[in-house]
């Protein structure tokens, strides 16, 4: 670890962190909260997907509706209307619509082959956000003059990186650079984002060979053919299993390559400087 010890994390006078864990569970707020204190520099992984990488993929799939719409075709082929995304921290949304459910087209939802199409476009997109870290940590500090860096990484950084394998480049990266936090949810946190998730299904990546078992598995049970599939039936039928294929593979990323706090832990910061003292407690934990 780049801060050996609690001691050596308080006398930093750069302080570099990345957070990782199920989306739900305080990432976001806890990098909103040190973005607020001033002197640190918010990297979001999943902005960077979809404004860097995928920003186009977003703006053609939008394009690509508008051209069914007469008017909008006509405004479109003159020039006459631009049409991009606006993606910010805080709203995601395109980035989740573009990456879609499989299923029923008459339900919003994806023939599988184009699903595992943009899955595999969101994977590369991921992989480069992450690596681009470094070079975001070296621009907050040369450019805009911030002290310390929070990354805020996707929940579905455990699903691009092989969290056992000590050459494994992505890891290698960033834990040569920031410090790996994993924000842990109890059984009890794991409930509550399943009863948040059905209420509102939203789309995430899969790791390829749990999704492809996935889609077999529901299919199997349910006796569907691939366009008769509710899209929303399916991403919920899968989201607890995701989280129990998701939990060993962070566990795996904190007892290798960084530390561990509990989302309890999270919820009870006020400010940065509880922070501070939270991820000296988990190095000490740690040692």
């Amino acid at each position: 670890m780049i801060y050996p010890t609690a001691a050596d994390w308080l006398a930093c006078s750069q302080k570099r962190v990345l957070l990782f864990g199920m989306s739900g569970l305080g990432k976001t707020h806890v990098a909103a909260m040190l973005r607020g204190a001033g002197d640190w520099f918010h990297y979001s992984v999943d902005y960077r997907i979809g404004t860097r990488y995928m920003g186009e993929l977003i703006a053609d799939n939008f394009k690509r509706e508008a051209m069914k719409v007469p008017l909008l075709r006509e405004l479109l082929m003159s020039d006459s209307v631009c049409i991009s995304s606006n993606i910010t921290f805080d709203n995601l949304a395109p980035l989740s619509t573009y990456l879609g459910k499989p299923g029923d087209p008459a339900r919003g939802g994806l023939p599988f082959a184009e699903y595992r199409k943009r899955q595999d476009q969101h994977r590369a997109a991921e992989i480069a956000s992450l690596l681009d870290t470094p070079h975001f940590i070296e621009r907050a500090g040369e450019i805009y003059g911030y002290p310390h860096f929070i990354c805020d990484s996707g929940g579905s950084i455990c699903e691009v990186v092989d969290p056992e394998d000590a050459a494994d480049p992505v890891m290698q990266a960033l834990a040569r650079n920031l410090l790996m936090v994993w924000i842990e949810g109890s059984e009890a946190h794991t409930a509550e984002l399943v009863r948040r998730f059905d209420r509102a299904p939203k789309p995430m990546y899969y790791q390829p060979d749990f999704l492809t078992a996935a889609w077999h598995d529901y299919r199997a049970d349910t006796g569907l053919d691939e366009a008769a599939v509710d899209p929303d039936a399916f991403v919920r039928w899968t989201y607890a299993r995701a989280l129990a294929h998701r939990q060993p593979r962070y566990a795996a990323m904190a007892r290798r390559w960084g530390v561990s706090v509990t989302a309890d832990e999270v919820a009870g910061l006020r400010d940065a400087g509880d922070f501070a003292a939270l991820v000296a407690r988990a190095i000490d934990r740690a040692a």
